[in-house]
């Protein structure tokens, strides 16, 4: 087989890929053995192969089915710390590509990785003869029974440019669950994986963030501010709220990271810190503070307020907690960040301009000098309690990444409420899509692997705004008492209503989830029958294809449901999907069906354990 020499690879542009990542150079037409080249710090080194059976060739894509010992893959790995490998052998599926028409390429695209027996192809991309990896790569673990892999790569891509990408594994079949197996969803997921929201929030985030954290090193917060309401339960059943603290805080091993996408209200951050400490919750050397993430002030919320009322009728429904605001400063290039505290002797100066700015405004926004004294009083004091916390997480997030830490990304809101994408403007001021964890907390796009969408097995929504699925009167107070439907942080009514296949999988397309967790399955015990909302359509019956962007358009479509039988039991103390009622398990696969989206958790109640993973 013709291959590039040593001398070839070398004279390309060096990288600086800081981990090792095997690479197959293949030939047009061959059949031959090839060599393995690790593409290490800084440059190539050329490995002599094993000789394996012929490559063989189909329709432009030869596979090969290589074997190396647990030893050999040690030797190559160890100094890098990426961990010990718990099997006696693992083994890589390598699929290539090549154009019979142009020069031989380098080929990337590790297929698959399984532990221990079998080996199953998985996922592969590539285009025109030069293939990349995966940003994600699923695998098989027979019956979940050893340590499983997650492995991150940097490769040269193209324009050879260095690119870290998380691998994922421990994948269970159906054929191994049938035969006793069980499910490690936790072990598959990736070095960094994000847990989102797919409605208008309140689907339940926090709780599978506290389940999940249990296994990350860091749970880090990307965007919104003490406007999030996650409810997480302890061990012994004890209630949290959590608004600004992430929802990993109860795991004592768990690093909590406050991103610079996220708008800080002090005040507010200490109380929280306070009470979970009074509780028994350490949170020293535990909570880290973006010096880029913007400071919010309680005239914010003064002016939140004054600004609902101008609306009157037209009021958005905000929770008053000064977040759009805050973010109008950041946008207009006024804001304070958390790194203004070190230099007080400007603060004032900078908190004058903001506070004269909302007096210009809102003529019933009223300040003084002396507000102005005891505020920026009371933020020295403030920024000497601060201080420990204060860190620049950009550099620590992407240092994290480097040292193969896990970690696991809290989305607040959901995409239906997104500045973007939402159902503007009855919106929130961030980005709380998939978009939002990249500038929040400063990572690469490609850095981010597996990411879980929550969704309530029916839709709510609090405040002002379109509501295509909305249960209306009796039905809809119903669903509420039984859901305990009440904000976390107003204590307002939410709207009920029918789970939204349309907007489900409009959130799906922006996010591109991995795999979903349903939350609240158990509400909807006892009901004779449940509703999905399948599609849309014009009262002229044109149908709609996709969520729309024009408020008049919602407002007047309508919805076409499926019906399905409801299930006559509680559910709420059931831990294996099979032992579901048959109806329930239906719902779940019909969501599946419509979604395209695996659905591997399940809520059936409030507690930490009451979740099903499928």
């Amino acid at each position: 087989m013709q291959m590039f020499s040593k001398s070839r690879l070398s004279s390309r542009r060096r990288h600086d890929a800081s981990l090792l990542l095997p690479v197959i150079l293949v030939a047009a037409g061959s059949s031959l053995p090839f060599a393995r080249v690790i593409v290490a710090a800084g440059s190539y080194i050329l490995l002599a192969g094993p000789s394996p059976a012929p490559i063989t060739c189909k329709d432009k894509r030869a596979e090969v089915d290589l074997c190396y010992s647990r030893a050999e893959l040690e030797r190559s790995l160890s100094s890098l710390k990426l961990g010990s490998f718990t099997s006696r052998k693992a083994r890589f599926l390598f699929s290539f590509f090549y154009s019979s028409s142009q020069a031989p390429r380098i080929a990337m695209a590790t297929a698959a990785l399984r532990l221990d027996s079998g080996l199953s192809f998985s996922l592969h991309r590539g285009s025109r003869g030069l293939s990349v990896l995966p940003s994600r790569v699923n695998a098989l673990s027979c019956s979940g029974k050893d340590k499983t892999l997650a492995l991150a790569f940097s490769s040269p891509v193209l324009g050879n440019r260095s690119s870290l990408l998380p691998l994922a594994s421990a994948v269970v079949s159906e054929a191994e669950l049938e035969a006793g197996g069980s499910v490690d969803r936790v072990g598959e997921l990736s070095q960094v994986a994000g847990v989102l929201g797919c409605q208008w929030g309140d689907e339940g985030k926090g709780k599978l963030v506290d389940i999940l954290a249990q296994h990350f090193d860091v749970v880090a917060r990307c965007q919104g501010g003490a406007n999030a309401g996650h409810t997480i339960y302890n061990s012994e059943g004890k209630k949290f709220v959590l608004h600004l603290v992430p929802s990993g805080i109860l795991n004592e091993q768990t690093i909590c990271l406050i991103g610079n996408g996220v708008v800080v209200h002090l005040p507010g951050l200490f109380k929280e810190i306070e009470g979970l400490e009074a509780n028994g919750v350490s949170c020293k050397g535990r909570i880290l503070v973006s010096d880029r993430a913007h400071l919010l002030f309680d005239f914010h919320q003064e002016v939140d307020g004054l600004r609902e009322a101008e609306l009157a009728k037209s009021l958005i429904g905000t929770t008053k907690r000064g977040i759009g605001p805050c973010y109008a400063n950041k946008v207009i290039r006024n804001g304070i960040r958390v790194c203004d505290l070190r230099h007080m002797d400007t603060f004032g100066q900078k908190l004058e301009i903001l506070l004269k700015d909302a007096a210009l405004r809102f003529e019933g926004f009223k300040y003084s000098a002396d507000m102005l004294k005891e505020e920026v009083e009371r933020y020295k004091r403030f920024a000497e309690q601060l201080e420990p916390y204060i860190i620049d997480t950009v550099h620590v997030m992407n240092q994290y990444i480097l040292q193969g830490k896990k970690i696991l990304v809290e989305g607040s809101q959901a995409t239906m409420l997104d500045i973007d994408f939402g159902t503007y403007p009855f919106v929130t001021s961030s980005s709380p899509s998939a978009g939002g964890i990249c500038t929040g907390l400063g990572i690469a796009p490609r850095s981010i692997g597996d990411l879980i969408g929550v969704v309530k097995a029916y839709t709510t929504r609090v405040g002002s705004g379109p509501f295509p699925t909305e249960i209306l009167g009796k039905g809809g107070d119903l669903l509420r008492a039984a859901g305990m439907e009440f904000g976390n942080i107003t204590g307002r009514p939410r709207r009920c209503g029918w789970l939204d296949l349309v907007a489900l999988k409009y959130c799906c397309q922006i996010n591109g989830f991995s795999s979903l967790n349903l939350t609240r399955l158990d509400v909807l015990s006892d009901l004779p029958e449940i509703k999905l909302g399948v599609s849309y359509k014009l009262i002229n019956g044109q149908r709609i294809e996709s969520f729309p962007a024009d408020l008049n358009v919602l407002e007047k479509l309508e919805v076409e449901y499926e019906v399905l039988p409801g299930w006559p039991s509680d559910i709420s103390s059931i831990r294996n999907y099979k032992d579901l009622p048959p109806a329930a398990r239906r719902y779940i696969e019909k969501v599946e069906e419509h979604i395209s989206i695996p659905i591997h958790y399940i809520g059936v109640g409030p507690g930490r354990d009451a979740l099903i993973t499928k």
